[in-house]
């Protein structure tokens, strides 16, 4: 595993990932016939970043010319990490129709219908990090108010437990709370839930899969999370419309990694 500096800029970033690549490549016992590559950054359909609030400065640089210095030789697909965790999370549970959300450093998603990606993987990603779900919830980093990853995601959980707390919360500090019933660590976590349940269900009315997968590193390391929104999600069903069944990922934390491997062997795209 590789990690960036939190200050460091594009050159610095590329120098790390080009020794980590050349690494890699020196270990393996031959040439890589596939690489699959899960991109956090939102790319236009050319491969260039346009948006990555965490590393802005790779906005404008052309990855998929990047990737194929870095592996020449190779065939090299990409996709949006969110795309790819649905796509693995359907094939592992063998779900041709799913709704994917990844909970985290922020709130990833993918959407599967008929075993394909929507909208697929060069027509822009399944955004469902950035559903609004309060109007005047908390600013994310895209600039809107209320969008599911500025409420839900693992840094805005813990914001909050730690408001409610009076003190700042560690991770292991909320799950311990959380599973000792604490106030301030179910108030934080079920305001969570919540909007991701919201998110979920009004994907839902769109698509109508069979299932919803909630995974991420962040929700799986909490006990409860996932079974939490399934009872907040149950809340918002209409009548004679069940909200599709809210399961835990079958690949937990990896499932993004998983799913670019299966870009790596050819990925469907419409």
């Amino acid at each position: 595993m590789v990690r960036w500096r939190s200050s460091a800029g594009l050159p610095e970033d590329l120098d790390t990932l080009r020794a980590h690549v050349e690494e890699l490549l020196a270990r393996a016992a031959r040439p890589l016939a596939g690489v699959g590559v899960a991109v956090p950054a939102t790319l236009d359909a050319a491969g260039r970043v346009t948006a990555w609030p965490t590393r802005p400065s790779w906005v404008g640089l052309d990855l998929s010319e990047v990737l194929r210095d870095l592996f020449p030789g190779s065939e090299v697909s990409w996709a949006d990490d969110g795309d790819l965790a649905a796509v693995a999370e359907a094939h592992a549970a063998g779900h041709s129709d799913l709704v994917y959300v990844g909970v985290g450093t922020g709130i990833g998603g993918g959407i599967v219908l008929g075993g394909r990606p929507v909208p697929g993987t060069r027509r822009g990603s399944c955004e469902l990090g950035h559903l609004i779900v309060d109007r005047d919830g908390e600013l994310c980093d895209c600039g809107r108010r209320g969008c599911v990853q500025a409420e839900a995601s693992g840094p805005a959980t813990l914001r909050r437990a730690a408001a409610a707390r009076g003190a700042e919360v560690t991770f292991e500090e909320l799950r311990a709370g959380y599973a000792d019933g604490a106030d301030w660590a179910v108030t934080a976590v079920e305001h969570s839930c919540a909007a991701l349940a919201a998110a979920l269900v009004g994907a839902g009315e769109l698509v109508h899969p069979s299932a919803t997968v909630v995974g991420g590193g962040f929700a799986a390391g909490i006990e409860g999370f996932v079974a939490e929104v399934a009872r907040q999600a149950a809340m918002l069903a209409r009548p004679g419309h069940p909200v599709a069944p809210v399961l835990p990922a079958r690949l937990g934390g990896g499932s993004s990694l998983h799913g670019a491997l299966l870009a790596a062997r050819g990925l469907p795209n419409p």
